[in-house]
């Protein structure tokens, strides 16, 4: 198990390297000038020499070349300092340390109900097949992937925020604030949510279940008079989990981009509507600071879920 984690560790510290250097690449290709367009802000109300331009360039190191930005900017990472943003006149630690709890806050709670809901209904499909709560439950989940959540959004806007004045329609606001109030706000973004990931968790749950459920030795607990409850749960369930493992682990960077759209509809101040501003700005070190977190919550989450396997499935080694 030791070396199996340090392999992967090492393979899993390559892929952040590379990470980097992709998303530095991209930043640079992308056509137009940071210092130019946040210079072309005050336009209106100060003129700008090429002096100050220069300063500016110097100010945010983009005066030197691409691979001593490059160095600068992973230097500066390896020290806990990701940079300073351009146009938001703050560092990036502050940017993301105000973001990422929200974006976290999300993300956790889509994830806990995508499973939590969404593996006792692929269950409950499998055990009941052919029967109508299947039928039910196979058609929502059908419907589940095919939805765009951006659409979704605002329908529920539409309907429940305007129509009905049920909800609020945009911010966010902490459960340690107002508890209410943030549950009120968080409802129809985490809807949109999770969607995708509990349909697609219940239909690999049943999918799996099936081929379990038909297995011998499922017939031989059946033939000793096991009890149904017990033949699922301490057989079927443990055994058939691991694609669900699998799918769940994959779910995460499918939260973490759908908050990208979910947060820009409901206009959320989480790590999603960070990057979209942060882009669409070229505000390069908080854009890169952002990808970096997030690959690098990516990365330890599928290490995490291979890990688990051992644990879920004795009969998984590590060698």
């Amino acid at each position: 198990m030791t070396t199996y984690i340090i392999r992967r560790l090492i393979q899993a510290f390559f892929v952040m390297i590379l990470a980097t250097v992709i998303i530095f690449c991209v930043m640079r290709l992308l056509p137009g000038d940071p210092i130019l367009l946040f210079v072309s802000q005050d336009e209106y109300t100060r003129t700008t020499s090429q002096e100050d331009i220069d300063a500016l360039r110097k100010k945010f190191g983009l005066d030197k070349s691409l691979p001593m930005q490059y160095f600068d900017w992973i230097g500066g990472v390896l020290k806990g300092d990701f940079g300073e943003s351009i146009f938001f006149g703050t560092t990036v630690m502050e940017e993301i340390g105000s973001a990422l709890p929200v974006t976290f806050n999300i993300g956790i709670i889509t994830f806990i109900l995508a499973n939590l809901i969404g593996i006792p209904a692929g269950v409950i499909c499998a055990v009941r097949r052919g029967k109508w709560s299947d039928t039910l439950l196979t058609v929502l989940a059908n419907l589940g992937i095919t939805v765009p959540i951006f659409w979704l959004g605002i329908l529920l806007i539409y309907f429940f925020g305007l129509y009905l004045g049920w909800l609020p329609i945009q911010g966010y606001t902490s459960p340690f604030e107002d508890f209410s109030l943030s549950v009120q706000k968080l409802i129809m973004p985490i809807i949109c949510l999770v969607l995708f990931p509990l349909a697609g968790t219940t239909r690999q749950t049943r999918s799996a279940m099936l081929e379990i459920i038909r297995q011998d030795y499922i017939r031989t607990a059946w033939a000793k008079g096991l009890t149904e409850k017990t033949i699922i749960i301490r057989h079927a369930v443990r055994n058939g989990i691991i694609p669900v493992v699998t799918l769940a682990g994959m779910g995460i960077p499918m939260i973490l981009g759908g908050q990208v759209v979910i947060e820009t509809v409901f206009n959320i101040p989480g790590m999603g509507r960070l990057a979209v501003n942060a882009l669409f700005s070229q505000d390069y070190a908080v854009t890169q600071g952002v990808v970096l977190i997030m690959s690098t919550i990516i990365v330890l989450s599928n290490l995490l879920v291979d890990i688990s396997y051992g644990w879920i499935d004795p009969r998984v080694r590590y060698d």
